[in-house]
């Protein structure tokens, strides 16, 4: 068997509500140095949001990041996969969807998240995508 999800992935993801003002998410993301957070209603993924997504599905629009929610401006439609899935599966997915992020659920709550950089880290730790990963956040 190979290399598992739950070995490389990133565990306890930013999450956030589903009625959070998208301003909050932008603050957190700012605070935390991420560029992704997940959205939840309970215990039940029903999202992610990017830093791309505020910028293009918020400031681009002209919508007010005080009284905008994040589940106005998620993504709802996930690909996901499981801790126990293996690690190739989980990079047959992105590029099957040109994603650069997967959330990790047991069952439907997340449980962490896989990026493309957790990726190149641990599997190519010296290519280019693996040495920005790896390197401390621009202050």
């Amino acid at each position: 068997m190979g290399q598992q999800v739950r070995e490389i992935m990133t565990s306890a993801p930013a999450t956030v509500g589903v009625l959070t003002a998208v301003s909050e998410v932008a603050h957190r993301m700012r605070e935390e140095d991420i560029g992704v957070v997940l959205v939840a209603e309970g215990d039940e993924l029903r999202g992610l949001v990017t830093d791309r997504d505020l910028v293009v599905r918020v400031l681009a629009e002209g919508k007010d990041p005080g009284e905008t929610t994040v589940r106005d401006v998620c993504s709802t439609d996930l690909v996901t996969v499981a801790p126990g899935d293996e690690v190739d599966d989980a990079i047959r997915l992105m590029r099957e969807n040109a994603l650069r992020r997967l959330p990790v659920v047991e069952g439907s709550t997340a449980v962490g998240i896989v990026s493309l950089g957790d990726l190149a880290i641990e599997r190519d730790p010296t290519s280019a995508l693996g040495d920005v990963s790896a390197a401390a956040p621009n202050t």
